[in-house]
């Protein structure tokens, strides 16, 4: 027999009676964009839902701009000849998320963005204290960083259709294709770490 809490599964934030996402005045907020490169479209990784993604992560920088909204660039710098090499092809920024004047851009070597970075201390500089991420991997980078944001005091919102990730192997030989990784990696930080965003207009 299935339990309540089986059929009708609450989030930790639920249960503690969490306020929801409220819109950011202006300067309140931050949006992070993390590692939307070229890698991710054209490269190795390349995802097969990075196209909707980035379109929506223009989206997302035209409303923050309305709202504004600060934008930091998270971008990965990867060693010489392979990933993410930041004089190739694969460590360029998508047409998408080019950053403009104004704008933060802030390199990266760990799948947290805070990790061996001035990100916390930038986003200190500007008293914010709350963000809003997009961006590439949903399981790795953008699930990494908003773990260590709550550790760090910030708020966080995650807008799920301006992220992607790829299907990954099993440890008994099967799959987990892309779209039940993504999923299943905003329904964990949803429990505990974030607000979970259908869509840019939400913000």
């Amino acid at each position: 027999m299935t339990s309540n809490l089986q059929a009708s599964p609450k989030t930790l934030r639920e249960m503690a009676g969490a306020p929801g996402w409220n819109r950011p005045k202006p300067g309140e907020a931050a949006i992070l964009l993390i590692d939307a490169q070229e890698e991710y479209r054209s490269g190795a990784l390349a995802l097969g839902d990075v196209t909707l993604a980035l379109e929506e992560i223009a989206r997302l920088r035209q409303h923050g701009g309305e709202l504004g909204l600060p934008v930091f660039h998270i971008r990965h710098a990867g060693t010489a000849g392979g990933l993410f090499d930041l004089d190739a092809r694969g460590g360029a920024f998508c047409a998408e998320a080019e950053p403009v004047a104004g704008e933060t851009v802030i390199d990266k070597r760990l799948p947290n963005a805070f990790a061996g970075t001035q990100l916390a201390n930038l986003l200190a500089e500007k008293d914010i204290r709350r963000i809003v991420v997009a961006g590439f991997m949903t399981h790795m980078c953008v699930s990494s960083t908003v773990r260590a944001a709550l550790d760090l005091g910030f708020a966080s919102a995650v807008v799920a259709s301006a992220c992607a990730t790829r299907s990954l192997p099993t440890h008994d030989g099967g799959v987990v294709f892309s779209a039940d990784v993504h999923r299943a990696a905003l329904a964990a930080l949803a429990d505990r770490f974030a607000d979970v965003l259908p869509g840019a207009a939400a913000v």
